[in-house]
């Protein structure tokens, strides 16, 4: 059985840090593409950024560059994104999607707040 499940969102300052995890399970993790998108209260869901099974940094939305990174551990079935100097436009539910052959894996979110 396919799970994906996201963890370590959460309420933070501006100019804060947060680790979202994305933990795998019930496909081969490492040979599957890793997205993460988020969702804004009334906007439409935004690609945040994208790595190749092998952990290759394919893309970053021009809004999070040089903020968020994108990594993954294949060994351990977890995928990461590093959030760093987040702004109040960061805040968005983060999903993360394994895309693996013909198939898309979405796990239930995890709500971001930038807020002082």
């Amino acid at each position: 059985q396919v799970q994906l499940v996201e963890s370590g969102g959460g309420l933070v300052q501006p100019g804060g840090s947060l680790r979202l995890s994305c933990a795998a399970s019930g496909f081969r993790f490492s040979m599957s593409v890793m997205r993460w998108y988020r969702q804004a209260p009334g906007k439409e869901r935004e690609l945040v950024a994208r790595i190749s099974p092998s952990g290759v940094v394919l893309y970053y939305a021009d809004s999070v560059k040089g903020r968020f990174t994108i990594s993954r551990d294949n060994g351990k079935y977890v995928g990461y994104l590093q959030m760093n100097n987040l702004k109040p436009e960061d805040t968005a539910v983060y999903h993360c999607c394994q895309v693996y052959g013909a198939n898309e894996y979405w796990g239930q979110g995890t709500q971001v707040t930038v807020s002082s």
